[in-house]
């Protein structure tokens, strides 16, 4: 019987990675959001006291956790039963986090305009159906509210794509192939199981969120700070290529 490749089956192999995934996972996130993604997504987000805030495929809920001890009220959804009991584990009591089993595509639990900020970190890339999944946060939003996500970078991380080394390691260059293909493909996390990420162009998101209603404020390619260099020197390499792109919309 042939596999099917789809959100569906993102899901259950995010459930079952769940575990793996957050013991690699501390107050910061992994090393690459403490780096990357953190300090992109906070600054975008600016002063967020008692906004009302949605982290929209929160994982193991790090994020979660740090954007309410800026003082916002956070929502927090992901697809994975699993993700959710251990995000909501790591969660201290007196952190007012609300905790909901939820697809992107889907979100029905929700009414409309009842968020003022939507977080969505490194999860449009795990969604098939992502044209719904932006609908769906746009609908979410208050008229004015932002949504800030975060991405897999199109046009440098393919399907394929990766360093071409050495006989000794030494890395000469990132080599990208199949830029254009936009559909499903297979990629190992490190030595774990395969995950299912779901590539698209560069234009195709940017033509996608224009035709849902959003307006483009912002686009960050994140590099690493020089202080973040001078905590983890072997970064300098990302120097040489963008690993992620994070966007700021406008409803």
């Amino acid at each position: 019987m042939k596999q099917t490749f789809d959100t569906e089956e993102a899901i259950k192999r995010w459930n079952k990675f769940a575990d793996i995934y957050a013991s690699k996972h501390f107050e910061q996130g992994d090393l690459h959001k403490e780096i990357f993604l953190n300090p992109t997504l906070f600054t975008l987000m600016g002063k967020i006291e008692k906004k009302n805030v949605l982290d929209a495929g929160c994982g193991e809920g790090y994020l979660s956790r740090l954007i309410s001890k800026e003082g916002a009220v956070v929502t927090a959804v992901d697809y994975s039963p699993r993700m959710l009991e251990i995000a909501k584990s790591r969660t201290e009591n007196e952190q007012m986090i609300e905790y909901k089993h939820g697809n992107l595509e889907h979100l029905n639990i929700f009414e409309d305009k009842c968020f003022d900020i939507i977080i969505s970190n490194m999860v449009v890339q795990d969604l098939e159906n992502y044209e719904s999944a932006f609908q769906e946060m746009y609908r979410l939003l208050e008229d004015g509210g932002n949504l800030i996500f975060s991405i897999l970078h199109p046009c440098f991380v393919t399907p394929g794509s990766g360093w071409e080394k050495t006989e000794n390691g030494e890395k000469l260059y990132w080599k990208v192939d199949k830029y254009f293909y936009e559909g499903v493909y297979e990629q190992a996390l490190g030595d774990e199981e395969k995950m299912l990420f779901f590539h698209r162009t560069l234009t195709t998101y940017i033509n996608t969120l224009i035709k849902t209603g959003f307006t483009i404020e912002s686009i960050v390619e994140p590099k690493p700070s020089n202080k973040m260099l001078e905590k983890y020197p072997s970064f300098e390499e990302d120097y040489r290529c963008a690993d992620f792109i994070v966007f700021k919309l406008k409803k």
